[in-house]
């Protein structure tokens, strides 16, 4: 995929230069969802990236830096893709007589508070149903590809448009009925866990991006 003749979106806050440490912890579900997909894809044994996972964590690590430069080739491709993921989800919100809302990305570095709470960058990307806005410390695309051997364009579009599958879900009423599903007691975690549904959910979504943005790109 092209991504230099793909729409850049203007909904990219870069919130970098305001946090300073990368704290040690494991990813989330959405993260090791993420992980475990891109892993599958390069042809890696899933249990071995669980296994790897499951030891990860450690002290927290400085990470001091200046804001970087407006022009940033990194901004440049997320600001792409997140175009990219707007074109697509508007066209078929629009067949569907809905009309789709732009979620916001917010690069940050280290730890940001969002209205779902504070946030290190060691559980990895997420998005935030309470402010519709997707986070992003581009630092996970380093340890992918160190990591996880899963580096590449099109592994770092999907860890974007897996959270905005988040987003797509929030927008058709998905992520409420998970609200009320968890307030009555429904089984969360585990295998067969609502949680786990739902992230496959957000790949299907990650997965009908990736065939239209193909279809526009080739």
């Amino acid at each position: 995929m092209r991504w230099n003749r793909a729409r850049r979106s203007d909904n990219v806050v870069d919130a970098r230069g305001r946090s300073g440490m990368r704290l040690g912890g494991g990813l989330s579900l959405g993260g090791i969802a993420i992980v475990v997909v891109l892993g599958l894809l390069s042809g890696q044994d899933p249990l071995q990236i669980l296994g790897q996972l499951a030891n990860q964590g450690g002290p927290a690590v400085s990470q001091q830096g200046e804001r970087p430069a407006a022009d940033d080739p990194q901004v440049e491709f997320v600001r792409a893709v997140l175009g990219d993921t707007e074109d697509t989800w508007r066209a078929l919100f629009q067949q569907s007589g809905a009309q789709y809302r732009d979620p916001t990305l917010v690069l940050f570095r280290g730890g940001v508070s969002s209205a779902c709470g504070f946030a290190s960058s060691a559980v990895g990307p997420f998005y935030c149903p309470g402010d519709q806005q997707v986070y992003l410390d581009l630092q996970f695309f380093d340890d992918m590809a160190q990591r996880f051997s899963a580096a590449g364009d099109f592994a770092q579009a999907y860890v974007i448009a897996h959270e905005v599958g988040h987003h797509v879900q929030t927008l058709l009423g998905i992520s409420q009925k998970m609200q009320t599903a968890r307030q009555r007691g429904a089984r969360m975690e585990g295998d067969n866990g609502l949680l786990v549904r739902q992230e496959l959910q957000a790949d299907c979504f990650a997965g009908v991006w990736a065939y239209h943005a193909q279809q526009r790109l080739d």
